[in-house]
């Protein structure tokens, strides 16, 4: 059983300033809800696209990749790009998670004993690919198992500022917190999402350590749900800007070519098979 100990809250007037500060620029930010209705044409697009069959594409040597769902979502949304990995010659994992709407803190620490045994199978370290929240936990995964990890790539991830995120998401979270039970925010509390919570993952996002894994981030400022600037890293040389909707960020053809380039660009840097070095 995951331990709870970590999920406590302090006084407002205590809580550290980061992903969930509130931002008197939302207003102005806001993106279209309706953009995501793209996100079927995205994907019948894919499927008519080279891309897709790994034409032109870079290929991998069975190195491992772990794909991460986004919030209110799952496996089943990541199978295209799942499969499509292992077509072009990765050995892409699913996360094993059915709807990804529990408390981030114990989803990541499940991830982080998926990653574990991921590397303790293949004798290598995994490359994380995450959707939105998904990139996120890819992102606090990383601060507590850097050995274990060869690379990270977000698709989407308002990794800088959640309060940027459309407010019907927002709202989503906070109606998961009334109706916990079941599949639904099972392990929520009242401070999961309001900046207040001091469970490692808020801690891994607004004051994350420096790690030595390299991080890119996929961007699209056509997202209706992530405001762009909340999905970029510091340094501009490690993201890479599509013009897909936030949904569509697992279907566009423009994403797969970004995460295939920058696979074979980061490992064939280095062919040396690394094993896990650290510890938890």
């Amino acid at each position: 059983m995951i331990p709870h100990d970590e999920l406590h809250t302090v006084p407002a007037q205590e809580a550290e300033p980061g992903l969930f500060e509130y931002d008197d620029a939302v207003e102005q930010a806001l993106t279209p809800l309706w953009r995501e209705a793209r996100w079927g044409l995205e994907w019948a697009s894919l499927r008519l696209h080279p891309i897709y069959y790994g034409v032109g594409v870079p290929r991998g040597r069975r190195e491992p990749v772990l794909l991460i769902p986004g919030f209110m979502s799952g496996d089943l949304m990541m199978l295209e790009m799942h499969r499509w990995l292992r077509r072009i010659g990765y050995r892409s994992s699913l996360s094993r998670i059915t709807w990804n709407n529990d408390c981030p803190n114990l989803t990541g620490q499940k991830l982080i004993h998926r990653v574990r045994a991921l590397a303790d199978k293949t004798g290598r370290r995994v490359v994380l690919v995450g959707h939105s929240l998904g990139g996120m936990l890819a992102k606090s995964i990383v601060q507590e198992v850097p050995g274990h990890v060869e690379l990270v790539i977000t698709l989407g991830s308002p990794f800088r500022s959640l309060v940027k995120a459309h407010p019907a998401i927002i709202g989503i979270w906070d109606k998961l917190k009334l109706a916990q039970g079941g599949l639904i925010g099972r392990n929520l509390h009242a401070s999961c999402g309001t900046g207040h919570c001091t469970c490692t993952f808020v801690r891994n996002m607004n004051t994350p350590r420096p790690v030595t894994v390299p991080q890119y981030a996929v961007y699209s400022k056509k997202d209706g749900v992530a405001e762009w600037t909340s999905c970029i890293d510091d340094d501009p040389a490690r993201n890479i800007e599509v013009t897909c909707s936030h949904i569509g960020m697992v279907f566009d053809a423009r994403v797969y070519r970004a995460v295939a380039e920058r696979l074979a660009a980061h490992l064939q840097e280095d062919t040396t098979e690394h094993a896990p070095d650290d510890k938890l």
